[in-house]
This record gives structure tokens, sequence and C-alpha cells, in this order.
């Protein structure tokens, strides 16, 4: 049997997000879907996202989760409609749909929690030109000094960074960092890049290259190697 945190702003009790949890061997504890309800509560083996009305809220809610450290698997409970909008910057570790038979349910539960049990793998982290970026801790250090990243900051390196030499437009970063439905300006991702090189400094800001009329891509160029970092034509 296992312990599911069911986070959650609908009224009444899990056979209204996913019946099937009804007619299975497990305890689920509703709380409300927000970052504090997961203060003081007792250890969980999954914790469940109702991402059935507030696609926005919910991704922000499991992007905080992940980034808070929690430890257990997070589940997004979606709807048909929401399933073509999730996607890997959510960070959640599985999606089910609310309509799901109490089989799938168990199976989804049965392999996420006993992948939790296996052996932690070695932590990843992308090291370029003195530049160690931490996926586990949402960190980034040049020459051993931490930089003060915001969370986006921190994604659009890190998405750059694990596709080296791969040009992106800004609408693909945009949907990719920013999630399919952010409704800011592609003049966003130029505002991000420029204060991404500015906190990498004068020494590494190069590592973001700049291919003009295009977008953006990830080089481990240094300053001075003749590689484009800033180009015209609306680019930072």
């Amino acid at each position: 049997m296992s312990h599911i945190l069911l986070l959650t702003n609908s009224q009444g009790t899990s056979v209204d997000v996913l019946p099937a949890l009804e007619l299975l061997d497990h305890k689920a504890q509703i709380l409300p879907a927000e970052p504090t309800a997961l203060l003081g509560s007792p250890p969980s083996d999954v914790v469940m996202i109702d991402a059935r009305n507030d696609l926005s809220g919910s991704r922000s809610l499991a992007q905080l989760i992940k980034t808070t450290g929690v430890s257990a698997p997070l589940i997004l409970v979606m709807t048909e409609g929401g399933m073509a909008a999730v996607a890997a910057n959510w960070m959640a570790d599985d999606v089910v749909l609310n309509t799901a038979g109490p089989a799938e349910v168990e199976a989804r539960l049965r392999l996420i929690v006993g992948r939790g049990h296996e052996s932690e793998p070695e932590q990843a982290e992308i090291r370029v030109a003195g530049v160690v970026i931490d996926e586990s801790s949402y960190t980034v250090k040049v020459g051993g000094k931490l930089l003060n990243l915001t969370f986006k900051e921190f994604e659009l390196l890190k998405y750059l960074a694990q596709h080296p030499g791969r040009v992106f437009t800004r609408d693909q970063l945009l949907h990719e960092v920013w999630g399919y439905d952010y409704y800011g300006g592609t003049r966003t991702v130029d505002v991000h890049v420029r204060r991404l090189r500015a906190k990498l400094g004068a020494d590494h800001e190069n590592l973001i290259g700049t291919v003009r009329n295009v977008g953006y891509h990830f080089t481990r160029a240094r300053s001075g190697s003749g590689e484009p970092s800033k180009a015209a034509n609306g680019y930072p």
C-alpha cells in the first residue's frame, strides 16, 4: 500500500479527481494545491497534482515542488485535452488520465514507486569552460562561484547546454522553456539571454552564441575565438 498526497483545489474526495483511487488499496491524503501544503505533511510515496482545470497553475506548482527538493515522484492527473499541453519542462515524473481504470493506475503507481526505491543514479552535471550546471540542485557555478540565477534563467541555460551546437529560434525556446501557454513576446528570450551573458561574465558570455536572423545556441567558444555571440538584427 502506498501513501499518496493528492493536491487539489476541488471540493470532495479523491473519487472526484481520480475515481480509480477509491477502488485501490492505497491511502490518499487530500491537501490544497499550494506549495505550503507540503510543509509538515507526512512522508509520502507519491505526490499527485490535480491538473484537470488549471494547467498553468499545475505546471508552476509541479516545477516549484521539484525545485524545492521533494524526493517523492510526481504524477499529474489530467483530462484528455490537457495531455496535449504537458511537456518535459513541467518536471512531472508521470501523467495519468482522470478516467484511467484501476488496473492502469495501480500499474503506474507500482512502476513509479519501484523506480523510486532503486539506487539513485549519479546526479547529472554539465561542465564546460569552467561553468558547472548542476541539474540536481538547480545551481550554476563559474570558476567555483555560485551565480544568482532566476528559475527561468537556469532553465534556459540548461536547455541550451543540453543541446550544444543546436540553434533554436526564439519561438522554439519560448515553447520549450516557458511553455505553450506563455503569452509574452519573443523579446522575453532576448532579455533572459542578455541577463545570462551579464551574469556569466566577460570570459564566458560567448557560451551563448547568436546566429543572425535565426536564434541562439550553446557553444564551447571562448571570448576572442571569433565565434559570433552578439549579432545584430534585434538580438542582444
